[in-house]
């Protein structure tokens, strides 16, 4: 078998590729290691950001002591498409294995369900002045905002509606 050459930039782009796919690491330095002169004058060196301090499981909420704010080495920037701030995090659910030390894709976080899977809600159907109601029992979960589907509990009949913010279900004309 022939081993073909590889070029170092090729290379690179390689390692690059499996850093992103495996996750990135937040290079980081801790926030305490910047000298007493540079906090006094206001010169924070690098970005300030939040990552895992430990494993964060799918469907767990992310809490605040789950978080360590880190210090970025100077000159590097988060990469795009990462939640880094508290009130990117605050009352999210991951929806995969956040692992400590890494950014926090903003793809791996949702919010948190306003209703579950199986429970009772009221249907609101509104058109001017006239408002009809009726209760339903969710098929999926969902948070505000979500179009989710419903099982009307008189008829039977599966209706799609969007969840709001009160956990009531606004449903159109069909």
């Amino acid at each position: 078998m022939m081993a073909w050459p590889i070029s170092s930039a090729l290379r690179r782009a390689v390692l690059a590729t499996v850093l992103v796919a495996a996750g990135t690491p937040a290079l980081a330095q801790d926030p305490t290691g910047q000298s007493a002169n540079q906090i006094a004058a206001g010169q924070v060196v690098g970005e300030a950001v939040l990552i895992p301090n430990r494993v964060i499981y799918p469907g767990e909420t992310i809490e605040p002591a789950s978080l360590k704010q880190v210090t970025l080495i100077p000159g590097k920037h988060k990469p795009d498409g990462m939640a880094t701030r508290s009130e990117e995090l605050q009352g999210k659910v991951a929806k995969r294995t956040l692992l400590p030390g890494r950014y926090i894709p903003v793809t791996a976080i949702r919010d948190a369900w306003l209703v579950e899977q199986g429970a009772s809600v009221q249907v609101y159907f509104t058109a001017g002045a006239l408002t009809i109601s009726a209760a339903g029992v969710t098929l999926q979960p969902g948070a505000a905002g979500d179009q989710i589907r419903i099982r009307n509990t008189d008829s039977g009949k599966i209706i799609s509606g969007t969840v709001m913010a009160d956990g009531t279900i606004k449903v159109g004309a069909s």
